[in-house]
């Protein structure tokens, strides 16, 4: 078990962050546009997305008993776009929140050697709450 909890802490707090913006979301307000090419809708399932990637380097890492993280190139954003607008909105909000509680959870029994060896290999593959807030940010500024 890690002896630094505000780990937990802060990913359980991005979390919940993410459960209030979605419970208090309009349908109209997830389709507000984020940036160029985004909607809150699609930033919400970009950070499921990568909630889902980091899961997957926990599991496979677990699994094979040493970080286990196959390089994903940044294009990923670019090439899901297409099928993160296709999802409902309401429905983004969903697994984004989904997603998030289903990686704290997961982190919180996971092995403390093997956390602290993916931790070091890429923080945000363990301290989700970085990438979460950073565009939980960009969602509330934008719908000010």
């Amino acid at each position: 078990m890690p002896q630094d909890r505000t780990l937990f802490e802060r990913n359980h707090a991005s979390t919940e962050r993410i459960r209030t913006l979605a419970a208090r979301l309009t349908d109209e307000q997830l389709l507000h546009p984020v940036g160029e090419h985004w909607t809150v809708a699609v930033a919400l399932v970009h950070l499921a997305f990568w909630d889902q990637r980091a899961l997957d380097v926990l599991d496979k890492s677990e699994s094979e008993g040493k970080l286990s993280a196959p390089e994903i190139d940044i294009v990923v954003n670019d090439l899901s776009l297409p099928f993160w607008k296709a999802i409902p909105p309401r429905k983004a909000a969903q697994i984004a929140i989904e997603t998030a509680e289903a990686f704290d959870k997961r982190l919180e029994g996971f092995p403390f050697p093997l956390l602290e060896e993916v931790r070091a290999a890429r923080e945000r593959w363990v301290e989700r709450s970085l990438h979460r807030n950073e565009h939980l940010d960009e969602i509330e500024a934008v719908l000010k």
